[in-house]
């Protein structure tokens, strides 16, 4: 009976094989190249079945990157799970060394700092925009002033009713 129904099940329906799975759930799926029942070639596809169906809730790294160039045809065989974890391993290694690189910059340019090598960062001090006519003033004079060229009018404040 099993050979009668997978006999209709090519005939009719499109058959696809498990390829793997990986550590996030997530279902791989290729379905080989194969003739449909019309005699009507279907080529060869690689899908992914994901842990978490819905489409809005997908975020970027829900597919691994090996599992993701197998989808899109850049590898031939799928991944293994030995390199998997080889790869997140070296990610992990990756990382550590970009945060030890790091801590030492750090290190090294407080030091600097300390003998006099560089100059400490300057601090901005003068509030406001650039383009606006009191950048760099500390207040706004209450009187206009005028030399030469220029016109700075002076702030206006209305009088309080005692």
């Amino acid at each position: 009976m099993s050979r009668i129904a997978g006999l209709l099940k090519r005939t009719f329906w499109i058959v696809r094989e498990h390829v793997g799975s990986d550590h996030l759930g997530n279902n791989y799926y290729m379905i080989p190249q194969q003739k449909t029942w019309t005699g009507r070639s279907v080529r060869a596809k690689r899908m992914v079945e994901t842990a978490n169906p819905n489409e809005y809730e997908y975020m970027e790294g829900s597919i691994p990157s090996e599992w993701d160039a197998w989808i899109r045809g850049r590898r031939k065989e799928p991944p293994s799970i030995e390199e998997l974890l080889k790869n997140e391993r070296y990610r992990v290694e990756i990382k550590q060394k970009a945060r030890d690189a790091d801590e030492r910059d750090l290190l090294l340019q407080s030091q600097a700092y300390e003998e006099g090598l560089l100059a400490t960062p300057s601090q901005t001090a003068v509030k406001g925009h650039a383009s606006s006519t009191s950048f760099g003033k500390p207040e706004i004079s209450e009187e206009p002033t005028s030399d030469a060229n220029t016109f700075q009018p002076g702030s206006w404040t209305p009088n309080a009713k005692k």
